[in-house]
């Protein structure tokens, strides 16, 4: 059994700041933090693995588990929902373990009235330096690419009122930030968050 629980770290960021990027660096140099893997019924990219990337589930499964109390926390963005697994975050915050949900602020809104959680937001160095990102990385149309900047705008507003705040005009920068904030929290006996 580990001396204490671990706890929960909320990070949001618009699509195409580098959040992934970010969140993954953690957990390959610290062995005590995980990235909960969520669940979706978005239609799975070429690129990405299924259980690596996200849960990838029928529209019908994810309400048959919302329906169920399986979430933690659930959002629905552009047509297609998000969801936390419950059990599982629990059971690594058992096991001592620091876990990462990388969830956008709707669901962030969810968590903050459920449970304790360090909330940390990334933010691009602006829309522009974003749009330029998205379109780089050739993933999304056009349509896709301005629907998700409209969006971005709305969650830049809402990162605002998060504890911490971080902006990723350079990876190594942002990232050093962000490990900052971790060993932080992790030596701060007062504030040891469960569920």
């Amino acid at each position: 059994m580990p001396e204490k629980q671990g706890k929960v770290f909320v990070l949001s960021a618009p699509a195409g700041t580098g959040k992934t990027t970010l969140v993954k660096r953690l957990t390959e140099e610290f062995s005590n933090v995980v990235q909960s893997i969520s669940y979706t019924s978005r239609k799975r990219r070429p690129n990405e693995v299924d259980g690596v990337d996200y849960h990838f589930v029928s529209k019908e499964e994810f309400e048959r588990k919302l329906s169920q109390g399986e979430f933690l926390e659930h959002a629905q963005v552009y047509e297609d929902y998000y969801g936390t697994n419950k059990e599982w975050v629990e059971k690594r915050l058992r096991e001592g373990k620091h876990v990462f949900l990388v969830i956008d602020t709707q669901g962030a809104k969810q968590i903050k009235k459920l449970i304790p959680a360090v909330f940390i937001f990334v933010f691009p160095p602006s829309l522009e330096e974003l749009r330029h990102r998205l379109e780089h990385r050739q993933t999304e149309r056009l349509e896709v690419i301005k629907e998700r900047l409209s969006w971005s705008a709305k969650e830049i507003e809402a990162g605002k009122n998060y504890q911490y705040h971080i902006v990723n005009d350079e990876l190594e920068k942002a990232y050093t930030d962000l490990r900052k904030i971790v060993m932080t929290e992790d030596h701060s006996e007062e504030n040891i968050y469960g569920v």
